[in-house]
């Protein structure tokens, strides 16, 4: 093994190695799309960073660690997980990763290793092992492919798959969702709402929206629910941000959430010219994507019905609603985030569209058989 050294992100130097890292490792792959370096920068508030270097002190790799104790009580583990990990092509720098990852876990007395994912289910989770030569997007990883070989080759194995699927726009609503749309209102009394930056923030549409995530995601791989103060961050965040008529939100005739459905312009090509800076001229180029100078796709962020309402209608009068505006904004394509394999019934909700599966994405994982001996090995 080559000589690796191992250094906690706790500086300001390692700080910035740790954020700059990918630019390099990525400097000519035209799929890359750069977190923000403030973004990076918040995502070790939660964490534990470490970044490895060679025999000449050259950054090559980095990783965070992360133990959700609400996660691992929820799903009965002891579960450290690994996020934000990036490598050059050396198996040796990912082993070096990894095994600090596994020894600062079996320290916590954890006996399993879970990753990528973040801390909230609402992060960047799962590593890309099918679409390299897709555009990555501001809510996804994107990783060479000699990510997952290494990582298979270490012991890791898979724990669930996630697909993303693309879909050409119709310049009409489908038959089948408007008959279904309809039939939702008149039958069972549901209605479209649009809310507005006053509704979501005075209006407590934003905590409701998410408390409505938080009960639809809640059986899915992993998920535990968004602390409030959690919620506040990504509300002021993102919400704020979005173009309110990408937000379809479905009441009941006694104006209860039902349902949500968050979509965006890709900001994919705005991310790539910022490359991680706001200032001098990367805020110009966000700001132009917010406000219509946007690609040509759509991201489908967020989809979330009421448990007791799925298979009721709510996702066509998402469709019913949006479809037109996108057509009206010159959207072409929409791409779903990650979407367990076997959620079928989520997944059979594009089936009008004709969906093509372009990204396929994996939640490693590896049992610490003896976290005390793995503890002692890595030393």
């Amino acid at each position: 093994m080559k000589d690796i050294t191992i250094k906690e992100a706790c500086n300001r130097a390692v700080i910035k190695d740790f954020v700059q890292l990918p630019k390099r490792i990525y400097a000519h792959n035209d799929c890359y799309v750069p977190d923000l370096d403030s973004d990076v920068r918040d995502s070790l508030k939660g964490a534990h960073g470490f970044v490895a270097y060679d025999s000449e002190g050259n950054a090559v790799g980095r990783v965070a660690t992360i133990i959700n104790q609400k996660a691992n009580e929820k799903w009965n583990r002891r579960a450290v997980r690994f996020s934000l990990i990036d490598f050059i092509d050396d198996v040796d720098v990912a082993r070096a990763l990894l095994q600090q990852v596994e020894q600062w876990g079996a320290s916590q007395g954890m006996d399993m290793v879970l990753g990528p994912l973040g801390l909230y289910d609402f992060d960047k989770e799962g590593m890309l092992i099918e679409g390299f030569d897709r555009l990555g997007s501001m809510i996804e990883y994107y990783n060479h492919p000699y990510y997952p070989r290494h990582l298979e080759a270490l012991g890791y194995t898979k724990a669930v798959d996630w697909v993303q699927t693309r879909m050409a726009i119709p310049t009409e609503v489908p038959k089948q969702y408007a008959r279904i749309a309809e039939y939702a209102r008149t039958t069972l009394g549901l209605k479209v709402k649009k809310v507005t930056n006053e509704d979501i923030i005075e209006g407590g549409y934003g905590h409701r929206i998410f408390d409505l995530l938080n009960e639809a995601y809640s059986p899915l791989f992993g998920f535990v629910a968004m602390p409030p103060e959690k919620v506040d961050d990504y509300i002021n965040r993102y919400i704020r941000l979005i173009d309110k008529r990408l937000l379809t939100v479905v009441e009941d005739s006694d104006d209860n959430i039902v349902g949500a459905c968050i979509t965006m312009g890709s900001l994919s090509h705005a991310l790539r010219k910022a490359n991680g800076k706001l200032w001098p001229t990367g805020w110009w180029h966000l700001l132009r994507a917010l406000r219509g100078k946007h690609d040509d796709t759509v991201e489908l962020l967020l989809i979330a019905v009421k448990p007791q309402f799925q298979g009721y209608g709510v996702n066509a009068l998402f469709f019913e609603d949006l479809i037109p505006i996108y057509n009206e904004l010159g959207f072409k394509w929409a791409e779903t985030g990650p979407q367990l394999e076997d959620n079928f019934k989520e997944l059979g909700q594009w089936r009008p569209l004709h969906p093509e599966v372009v990204k396929v994405r994996r939640c490693y994982q590896k049992q610490l058989t003896n976290p005390q001996e793995s503890n002692k090995s890595n030393q």
